[in-house]
């Protein structure tokens, strides 16, 4: 790759946001602003390397998506004169290009937010969101999101297609939502964000045991969001859970890529720089929770925020004896309340086997066990297994975990199961 060429796809993936947040403002339409980053881009790996790299290659970018938007409104400018001048009507609105030209010197802080809450708009399937915010607010490509979600190249593309469509068609208004729903979709971001960064710390199918790549992108999105909406706890909240699990990727999978589980990890290859970022996080979503608001006590920390304080317990333990799994347990159970679901009770059933026996986890996993959402969920067999184990039922948990390793499609998590039902032989 040369020079030029690594100096595009960097800034573009550091600016590609910026570009199309810009341009979706004056056009209206999220598509066509991506199909104008994007021609920009395409300009500039023909040009740079037989020019050489710009003095301010995130400005040319911009300069070149702006006069191609521009360009495209006096096209448009003149073809609506020329109905006119044969009497016929159109509903095409269009802008003047100097019009076009003075809101893209604007700032633009704020048409981020509004292309973030566009990309993650409830009108677009979960799937859709990922790959267009990905896409766009990313500035990831096709490939890159294909290859991070093990999905055919063409199913990416066609996710991303469908989605402007959907939003052209739809009649979708790039702007910030009201009061009314901004906090729900506040929540559709996050929870795309989420499903990013869990992708990438998991992964759910495939040979390796995690994609750092998608959780760098989930984490640098999440601390986007929180300096667009800096007075939400729950966002600090978010930015601070992110932070803290990414901290221990590092110490998750051996020179080979094995992968090594929470209470095997060294913790001295946890990541000090992250865990600083997510605890201060952390702290930031603490004090403005506990802030006195207009009706006295500020909001609740929401789950995220209290997931947060479950990683923080973790990290916070010099090795897995110090772990307060008796806080990690009541955390599960505010968890509970405010995000129902069946894995955390799974969740809580590890510390609760912890803090009081694997006998009450035992139970708190029989209670969860007839849940439909964890059918086909590999963990449910997995913890089920540990706690057989550590309670001397060695043959149901070797079988546990073999019905843990059927269930998985990922290799590495499948091996490790395999490898523990054979320990138990």
């Amino acid at each position: 790759m040369t020079e030029a060429r690594a100096a595009v796809e960097a800034v573009w993936r550091i600016e590609a946001g910026r570009l199309v947040a810009g341009l979706a403002r004056v056009t209206g339409d999220v598509g066509l602003a991506e199909e104008l980053a994007q021609d920009a881009l395409v300009v500039a790996l023909e040009q740079w390397p037989s020019t050489g790299i710009p003095p301010n290659p995130a400005g040319w970018l911009m300069t070149t998506a702006k006069n191609r938007a521009i360009d495209g409104a006096r096209r448009r400018a003149t073809y609506q004169r020329k109905l006119e001048q044969i009497g016929r009507d159109t509903e095409t609105e269009t802008r003047p290009s100097d019009e076009i030209e003075d809101a893209l010197d604007d700032d633009i802080g704020d048409d981020l937010l509004r292309l973030v809450f566009t990309a993650c708009h409830p009108l677009l399937s979960v799937e859709s969101r990922v790959a267009l915010t990905l896409r766009c607010v990313g500035g990831l490509s096709t490939t890159e999101i294909a290859r991070g979600f093990l999905i055919p190249e063409k199913t990416a593309g066609q996710r991303i297609s469908r989605a402007k469509k959907t939003l052209a068609d739809r009649g979708v208004v790039f702007a910030m939502p009201d009061a009314s729903e901004r906090a729900a979709r506040l929540r559709s971001v996050m929870e795309v964000v989420y499903l990013i960064f869990n992708e990438g710390y998991a992964a759910q199918a495939g040979e390796d045991w995690t994609r750092p790549a998608l959780c760098q992108e989930a984490l640098r999105l999440a601390r986007l969001l929180a300096t667009l909406v800096p007075e939400d706890p729950e966002v600090h909240g978010f930015v601070a859970l992110l932070e803290l699990q990414a901290s221990r990727i590092p110490a998750r999978t051996t020179a080979d890529g094995q992968p090594v589980l929470l209470l095997d990890q060294d913790r001295r290859r946890w990541d000090r720089t992250l865990l600083r970022r997510g605890l201060e996080a952390l702290a930031r979503a603490e004090e403005i929770a506990s802030a006195p608001g207009p009706e006295g006590r500020g909001p609740a920390l929401g789950p995220y925020a209290i997931q947060a304080e479950i990683a923080a317990c973790h990290v916070r333990a010099a090795t897995p004896g110090d772990t307060d799994w008796g806080r990690i347990a009541a955390l599960y159970v505010l968890l509970r309340h405010a995000w129902p679901s069946p894995v955390v009770e799974l969740n809580r059933a590890v510390a609760v086997g912890f803090a009081e026996g694997p006998e009450h986890g035992l139970a708190v996993v029989d209670a969860v066990s007839a849940a439909p959402a964890l059918a086909s969920y590999p963990q449910l067999p997995a913890v089920r297994a540990d706690l057989l184990a550590r309670l001397g039922r060695t043959s149901e948990a070797r079988e546990a975990y073999e019905r843990a390793a059927a269930l998985s499609a990922n290799a590495r998590e499948r091996a490790v199961y395999v490898a523990k039902a054979a320990e138990l032989g």
